[in-house]
């Protein structure tokens, strides 16, 4: 049988592992199986592109999308009748990240996400920052997350949203139940993230074109917003806040290595997220606006806002039957259905999405130290495969334990998921910061680099072109990464404490091993 060399970009991974591609550096000497048998293990350390963009996309809005569930009221609780303000400032911001990350993506096109671009345009240490700030993210999703389960599930039975301590021990035992399915190997399918993405967005959109139709008041928004409107550095912090909205953008450049053709299709399932969500985003603000106001939103339904619409929506339409008989009816009718059917299932919609974004938490923060710890950034512990259940145990384990911790204080404090908010921008704007920085430097470094996906406009600094999305982008996430740390002590010091520990971590790992703390070894590892 005559031998096939793969195709497409596998082609020249395997030249350049191979030494066939002039650049590699291990020779490769044909072995007597080689005419018969697929050469699959000469790259151990590459994952199988089978992804399309309807599995990009929908893994990807199953967390960002998620984030519509707690985010809204969390932003409430601080910025008031600012909310919708400050959720559209932190749109434009996302917008901004994301047309980075379909650049960086495209170029590179492998699990690792702002830690990968970092490392090619700075060195080791700046990528592992960047990927340690990520991890802190991820663990934090896991957390905050599971977190909001409880409190929609309370629809069924209320001290899971009233007591703190049911809620948070709840929170705990489901990041337990996934940490002990991910260990054996349970996890959820693209076509389930598909179906549970596409029942959620038209739910959302039922909510939606409902709010808008019947109840949507420009100069009753305009009220509750001027009436309710925050003190100036409530609504800063409120800016801040409302990146959380925008969780999971990392999610899919963490898949770019699993993705068939991922120069196109990465840039393109990035590009039909942020649509999605930034139209989600603006109209369930309205209507949540529409049918609470900020301080009710703030207080009663702070955890669950969506709920709040549920609840509120069915008897906002009732006062709005229409005249005559049949038709007086028949509104009733419906109203009447949407008060019985629309909490309950909005509470089971919200308590399934939000478990998949639990445990796809789960998953990217394993699949991201297993790119560290591929790299020499981690010890080869973290990339350690179960040799029963073929998962990466150690690290399914480790960061589980960490997002428990996390959760400690929730059993204590019942506004606690503020501070855990302001943690996660902790990890997400540090890592997007350098994500940005990295697409900077690229572009002034190795402007000669191919770039599948280059838009937006750009100007010039001595020959080089400069993105501007990039560099507002910069600018803003570390300004607002600057007011989480110098306003809320939480996330400030367990942010800098993380981080801190990690790069000693770092430090005494690299020194052990006899490796540059800066350069990348010659040699990737794989899998134990």
């Amino acid at each position: 049988m005559r031998h096939r060399w793969p195709a497409g970009p596998d082609y020249n991974n395997f030249r350049m592992a191979s030494g066939r591609g002039g650049g590699g550096r291990e020779p490769w000497h044909r072995k007597p199986g080689d005419r018969v048998i697929r050469v699959h293990h000469v790259r151990p350390y590459h994952m199988r592109r089978v992804l399309g963009v309807p599995a990009l996309y929908s893994a990807g809005y199953g967390n960002v999308g998620s984030s519509i569930y707690y985010a809204l009221g969390v932003v409430a609780l601080v910025a008031m009748g600012a909310t919708p303000v400050a959720l559209g400032i932190a749109g434009v911001l996302f917008l901004f990240t994301v047309v980075t990350y379909a650049e960086g993506s495209a170029m590179f096109p492998e699990a690792g996400g702002s830690a990968s671009f970092a490392r090619h345009a700075f060195n080791d240490m700046v990528g592992f920052i960047s990927g340690w700030a990520l991890m802190l993210s991820y663990i934090v999703t896991i957390a905050i997350s599971a977190f909001i389960i409880p409190p929609y599930l309370g629809h069924f039975y209320e001290p899971l949203k009233t007591d703190s301590t049911m809620g948070t021990s709840t929170s705990m035992g489901i990041v337990l139940f996934l940490m002990v399915l991910n260990v054996i190997g349970v996890r959820e399918t693209s076509v389930i993230n598909i179906l549970a993405a596409t029942v959620d967005i038209l739910t959302q959109l039922f909510l939606i074109v409902l709010g808008f139709i019947f109840l949507f008041d420009p100069n009753l928004l305009i009220s509750r917003i001027v009436t309710y409107w925050p003190g100036t550095s409530s609504l800063v912090f409120g800016i801040a806040l409302a990146a959380l909205a925008y969780t999971g953008v990392e999610t899919v450049s963490q898949m770019a290595e699993e993705t068939r053709r991922p120069q196109t299709r990465v840039p393109r399932a990035l590009m039909l997220m942020v649509v999605t969500v930034l139209v989600m985003f603006v109209g369930v603000t309205m209507v949540a606006f529409s049918t609470m106001t900020p301080g009710e939103m703030a207080t009663n339904w702070a955890k669950d806002p969506i709920a709040g619409i549920a609840h509120f929506l069915p008897l906002e339409l009732a006062t709005y039957a229409p005249e005559g008989p049949v038709a007086s009816v028949v509104f009733a009718w419906f109203a009447g259905v949407l008060q019985r059917v629309l909490p309950p299932m909005v509470a089971l919609l919200a308590g399934t999405i939000l478990l998949i974004a639990t445990n796809a938490g789960l998953i990217g923060v394993s699949r991201l130290a297993f790119s560290l710890g591929k790299h020499h950034q981690l010890p080869s512990t973290f990339s350690k495969v179960h040799p029963r259940f073929k998962t990466p145990y150690v690290a399914i384990i480790s960061f589980s334990l960490i997002a428990l911790l996390i959760l400690v204080p929730g059993l204590f404090q019942p506004q606690f998921l503020t501070a855990l908010g302001a943690l996660y921008t902790f990890g997400s704007l540090l890592s997007f910061s350098i994500a940005h920085l990295s697409i900077l430097a690229l572009r002034v470094k190795q402007p000669q680099l191919p770039r599948p996906f280059r838009h937006g406009p750009d100007f010039k600094i001595k020959g080089r072109k400069i993105p501007i999305t990039a560099l507002l982008g910069l600018l803003s996430t570390t300004a607002i990464w600057a007011v989480i740390v110098a306003t809320q002590p939480y996330s400030r010091w367990v942010g800098l404490i993380w981080m801190g520990a990690g790069l000693v971590f770092y430090v005494l790992y690299r020194k052990s091993e006899r490796v540059s703390l800066f350069s990348t070894p010659e040699k990737p590892r794989g899998p134990l």
